[in-house]
Order: C-alpha cells, then sequence, then structure tokens
C-alpha cells in the first residue's frame, strides 16, 4: 500500500485554473449566465469573420475551382457575380450572418444548401467525437485519480510520462499506429469505414479505430491536468485536516478533493471538445469516416466560403455549449467556496 495522501505538485506542472475576474464574477444569476453567452456568441462571430477573411486572402476563388472545361472569361464573371464574389467580403458576411439566427446556412458554390451538405456527415462527427469526449474524460479521471493515491510513487512517475507522450502524438501518428498493429498485423478491426444505407458507418467496429485515435491524445492532456488540480486540491487546509483525521484515502479523494476539482476538470473537458473537433479533420480523412472532414477539405480546396463557415459555425456552436457550460460550473463552484 502507498503512503497517505500528500501535497503532490503534478510531474508536468498543470494547475488548476485561477478564480474568474471580471463583469461574470458580479453579475447576480440570470444577468452572468446572458453575461457568459454573449462573450460566447461574440467569439464565435468574430471566428466566422476570420473565416471569411482567411478564404478572401488564399489564391484563386470558388468560380476558378468549380468552373468547367470550356468556359469562357464572360462565363466565369457571371459564375462570380452569381455566388456573389463581385461584392465586398464584409457585405458577404453581412448578409450570411443575416440568414444564420433562422438555420440558414447559406449555399455552396455547386448550388446546394450548406444545411442539406451538413446534414448527414455532422452528426457521425458528433457521435465520434461525443464517443471520444466520453472515454477521454472517464480514462483521464481514473488514470488521475491513481496516481494521487500515490504521489510521487512509480505509478505517478509513470503515469505523467505516458500523459505528456500521448498528448504530444499528433492524431496522424496515432492513427498509422493503430492501423499498423490492429488492421495490418492483426486483421482484428477494419481499416477504413464503410457507410451503410442511412449515410452512418455500416458497423461498431468500424468506429473503433477512429475512436482511439482521437480520444488517445486527449486522455494525456486530461490526465495532466486532473492530477494537477487534484494536486492543488491536496495542499488546501480541509484535505489536511481530512488526512490528518485518518479518513481513507479513496474517500478524500472522492469527497474532499474531486469536488474542488471539477472546475479545472470542466474547462479542461470544453477545450478537448474543440481539439476533438479539429483532430476529426484528419481522423475522418485516414480512415474514410463519413464525418465533416472530408467535407470541410473539400470546401477549403474550393474556396467554398459558405460551406467552410457552415462547418465552422455548427462546430463552434457545439464548443461554445460546452465552454459556457464549464464557465457555469466554474462559477457555480467558486461561489459556493465563498
Amino acid at each position: 500500500m502507498a503512503g497517505p495522501l500528500i501535497p503532490a505538485r503534478a510531474a508536468d506542472g498543470a494547475r488548476a485554473p485561477k478564480a474568474q475576474s471580471g463583469p461574470a464574477r458580479i453579475l447576480p444569476g440570470a444577468g452572468r449566465v446572458a453575461w457568459l453567452a454573449v462573450r460566447r456568441l461574440g467569439m464565435l462571430v468574430l471566428l466566422l469573420a476570420a473565416v471569411f477573411a482567411a478564404i478572401e486572402v488564399l489564391p484563386g476563388d470558388a468560380a476558378n475551382t468549380t468552373s468547367e472545361r470550356g468556359e469562357t472569361a464572360a462565363d466565369m464573371a457571371a459564375r462570380r457575380t452569381a455566388l456573389g464574389l463581385d461584392r465586398p467580403v464584409a457585405e458577404r458576411f453581412r448578409d450570411w450572418m443575416t440568414g444564420l439566427p433562422t438555420g440558414d446556412l447559406g449555399t455552396t458554390a455547386h448550388g446546394q444548401p450548406v444545411t442539406s451538405v451538413l446534414s448527414g456527415p455532422f452528426p457521425n462527427t458528433l457521435l465520434l467525437g461525443s464517443l471520444a469526449l466520453v472515454l477521454s474524460i472517464v480514462g483521464a479521471l481514473a488514470l488521475g485519480s491513481w496516481a494521487t493515491l500515490r504521489p510521487g510513487g512509480r505509478v505517478d512517475r509513470t503515469i505523467a510520462v505516458l500523459a505528456t507522450a500521448a498528448f504530444a502524438l499528433p492524431e496522424f501518428v496515432v492513427s498509422v499506429a493503430l492501423l499498423l498493429v490492429f488492421s495490418q498485423w492483426t486483421g482484428w478491426l477494419p481499416a477504413v469505414t464503410l457507410t451503410g444505407a442511412d449515410g452512418a458507418p455500416a458497423s461498431w467496429d468500424m468506429l473503433v479505430l477512429p475512436l482511439l485515435a482521437l480520444a488517445i491524445p486527449q486522455i494525456g492532456w486530461n490526465t495532466r491536468i486532473v492530477r494537477g488540480a487534484l494536486a492543488d486540491q491536496s495542499a488546501l487546509p480541509h484535505v489536511q485536516a481530512a488526512i490528518l483525521d485518518g479518513l481513507p484515502r479513496r474517500r478524500i479523494l472522492t469527497h474532499h478533493m474531486l469536488p474542488g476539482a471539477l472546475p479545472a476538470i470542466a474547462v479542461s473537458t470544453a477545450t478537448s471538445a474543440g481539439m476533438l473537433l479539429g483532430g476529426a479533420v484528419v481522423v475522418e480523412t485516414l480512415f474514410n469516416y463519413p464525418g465533416i472532414g472530408a467535407v470541410l477539405s473539400g470546401a477549403i480546396a474550393d474556396r467554398d466560403t459558405p460551406l467552410v463557415a457552415g462547418v465552422v459555425a455548427a462546430t463552434g456552436a457545439a464548443i461554445s455549449g460546452l465552454l459556457l457550460l464549464a464557465d457555469l460550473i466554474r462559477d457555480r463552484t467558486l461561489g459556493a467556496r465563498r
């Protein structure tokens, strides 16, 4: 059995976030929620504006990339006008934003509604990302708590090294390694994803490798955060008092340390959601997964601004919702301490 819990700094130096400052801390209940929601919404609008600007500075435009052989200069000019590319980017962004509250994400460069293009692959990406997020949080809580129960010991050091290594590996490296081991060498799992009649993966085993490729780096990231947050909690007076009272280590962990570490874990979870959706572009391409990864890469190649912005709006809304929830959890926890 390992020794008693002692204040220990995580090997990677991860610390819990400081108390939130600014208007969100002083506004009363509903006002606080409104302020946090407005702040997240403002960040999403700025992100969408950056998307329009970024596509604008790329060489070429949607009229060139979607043109057909034999089109004349007049045809190209007419296509550019039809796509609105003859108007300033700020004006196009304003018009696109006016339809966003009603769910109108515009029309792609190929003349399809953006919502119909995303209706199939986006739920598949949400499924993959949600499963990866759950797996990463469960894995991180288990590993971080295990390391905390044995501070400074061999288990703690090993978990710290493995967590850092896992987070340092890019998703495509993890994907290639998983493909070699579980598909090429053993044949246990399929290397590519086949879709059924409904556009979803044809069988559950086709989800395993993409899921692991996304989750493993995030397990490493979240394990570091959980371990660091629990190390902070172990130094607090009420935890030290529980240790001196001789309470069981697991009870100290679950009743005295984990509740205080919840704000840091919530923020880490929301951050992981963004990383998972970003990594999904690479992982879905490697495993031929029917998600938004292929849609986004094709849209960027076509300079299809409405489609790229639609993908960012959909994923950004999901991430902003999780960040807002994390803000509320942190605010509520810190308020309860006062």
